[in-house]
């Protein structure tokens, strides 16, 4: 009896034995080892609260980009006096509560009395807060970049500097987004029309092939966007190929989450409470998501040790 439990304690300090080096031996293999760090750093550097604070002022900028929306609208609405008539009418005729109807009708009375005011108005907070975000995110960004977590002295500059280079870099990042989403657009188009120039659209074979060229042309795009990001925005100098790696990463990873946001969108706003507040949490939680991507890549990027090139990193200024 009693040498079978040894035996039995002998055969776990065995198997705990060969985990323990098993384990080992898988951390020293390098991307593993380069993972282990990323996670380290992101956690040690509060990403997950980083990121949650990205969230919150991303949907707090959707507040003036609204009102500068809804101040378009008006302008639009007044300049077609007939479209105008038109929409209250089918606003009346289409909803049968009258208290609601004639809600919707005071609010785009509204947006055509007061599409000046609000307009301006919503152009103001929209730069303030786009200002605000962008130097947040830089700042979220930079603590993941820089080698020590603390901020130094020269990263001290006056106020009116930092809200300078912030509105240069906000108008940047809206470039880059530009550019990104017209060459997926454009690409998409081209795309579609050569294959139906060709009169291969029938050919059930192609669309694997097609749908691949279509989501590396989105890939691509994306790099560009990220690079901005992870790199002009938080005035860093990585490594060249941890750069490029983390932007194709994070350029993935972007696709990824866009393709489970448009499946799991409708099937929030099949329910009735999804109906309602789908929307909102799905906004949300693809700003999260995308905080998070973006802050894990730049600490994918800062952990990364190539021998081949010299670690001589800027530091973030």
């Amino acid at each position: 009896m009693q040498s079978g439990v040894q035996g039995g304690i002998q055969k776990s300090r065995q198997a705990i034995s060969i985990f323990t080096r098993l384990n080992q031996r898988i951390k020293r293999y390098s991307p593993v080892a380069h993972i282990i760090r990323t996670t380290d750093r992101f956690n040690d550097r509060l990403g997950s609260q980083f990121g949650a604070a990205i969230t919150y002022f991303s949907f707090l900028s959707l507040i003036p980009i609204l009102m500068v929306s809804f101040a378009a609208a008006g302008f639009f609405l007044a300049s077609n006096p007939y479209l105008l008539a038109e929409l209250i009418n089918r606003i009346v005729n289409s909803i049968s509560d009258p208290m609601l109807a004639t809600t919707l009708k005071n609010t785009v009375n509204t947006a055509v009395k007061q599409r000046t005011t609000v307009g301006l108005t919503g152009l103001a907070i929209a730069l303030y807060s786009g200002i605000c975000w962008i130097g947040n995110l830089r700042e979220a960004i930079r603590a993941q970049s820089r080698d020590v977590w603390e901020r130094n002295v020269h990263d001290k500059e006056k106020f009116y500097f930092r809200y300078l280079r912030d509105f240069v870099s906000l108008i940047g990042l809206i470039i880059a987004l530009i550019i990104t989403l017209s060459l997926t657009s454009i690409a998409g188009s081209a795309q579609a029309a050569i294959v139906n120039a060709l009169g291969l659209g029938g050919i059930e074979w192609l669309r694997p092939a097609l749908t691949l060229i279509t989501l590396t042309i989105s890939i691509t795009a994306n790099c560009l966007l990220f690079i901005w990001i992870l790199w002009i925005l938080p005035r860093h100098k990585p490594q060249k190929k941890a750069l490029l790696r983390g932007t194709l990463i994070a350029a993935i990873g972007f696709e990824i989450i866009k393709l489970v946001m448009t499946m799991m969108l409708p099937r929030l706003a099949s329910s009735p409470s999804g109906a309602a507040f789908g929307s909102v949490l799905g906004l949300m939680a693809f700003f999260y998501f995308f905080a998070r991507l973006i802050l894990f890549c730049a600490a994918w990027i800062a952990t990364a040790h190539y021998p081949e090139e010299e670690i001589q990193p800027k530091s973030c200024r």
